[in-house]
């Protein structure tokens, strides 16, 4: 075979291969403010409807959302998020609306004895090591987070845990990661494009820690805002980060 027969075939199977390459971008919608939101209570796995506000961040979300169109759509098995995404997809204008499918290992962190108590109870203690004050608007958490890690903060909370049932860091990491895997084969599956996720305000900054390090630092994910993944060819990039402006629209 000649070396430019070689050249061809090789530049060839590089052509192939990137052509084929399956593109996804993941949107991470976290689910819509709550009544344990508003009153300031440890949510977890536990739950608690979506508030008039929350509905409406939701239909906001979706409306910003409206002319995207979702190859997949997923949410974790906590009423809060099913109902965000519910209303997401209600307001998308596409034709073809994927089905929703609920998937538990995208739930929130589990925080044991700690959850429907004050949130002052789980926190105080933790940002008082790393000596940062607590504050109930959350306006001191980027400060707390410069100082612990999300590996730190889940294995302190299940120590402190006196009914032993909250998750450590390596039994929240197995079950995210474990979701994420069927996010990416489910929409491989289909041929890749744009994946609808919704989750909470602790498991999505995990995930980002975990697939963009680099690119993620602690920042505070709010309500109904959207954080976009793009995964190719095995390489997460984060494209879009909290990004909360259509609900100021």
């Amino acid at each position: 075979m000649s070396g430019k027969n070689t050249l061809l075939i090789i530049l060839c199977g590089l052509f192939a291969q990137h052509a084929w390459a399956t593109e996804i971008d993941i949107y991470l919608v976290r689910h819509g403010k709550t009544m344990f939101n508003t009153t300031g209570q440890v949510q977890g796995w536990s739950d608690s409807p979506l508030t008039e506000q929350g509905i409406l961040q939701a239909k906001q979300a979706g409306n910003g959302l409206k002319g995207v169109h979702f190859i997949t759509a997923f949410s974790s098995d906590s009423g809060r998020a099913r109902e965000t995404a519910k209303i997401i997809l209600q307001e998308n204008d596409t034709a073809d609306k994927p089905e929703l499918i609920e998937l538990k290992s995208l739930r929130e962190w589990g925080y044991g004895g700690y959850e429907g108590r004050d949130d002052a109870e789980l926190w105080k203690p933790l940002f008082a090591a790393k000596k940062v004050e607590f504050l109930k608007d959350w306006s001191t958490w980027e400060a707390f987070t410069d100082k612990m890690t999300d590996r730190e903060m889940a294995d302190a909370i299940a120590e402190n845990d006196k009914t032993g049932t909250a998750e450590n860091y390596s039994a929240i990491v197995t079950r995210l990661k474990k979701g994420m895997a069927s996010i990416i084969d489910k929409t491989e599956a289909k041929g890749g494009g744009n994946a609808l996720v919704v989750s909470h305000g602790s498991a999505i900054p995990t995930l980002l820690t975990l697939y963009a390090p680099e690119q993620y630092h602690g920042e505070s994910i709010g309500n109904a805002s959207l954080t976009i993944l793009h995964y190719s060819e095995g390489k997460f990039t984060l494209k879009k980060l909290a990004d909360s402006h259509y609900l100021a629209e």
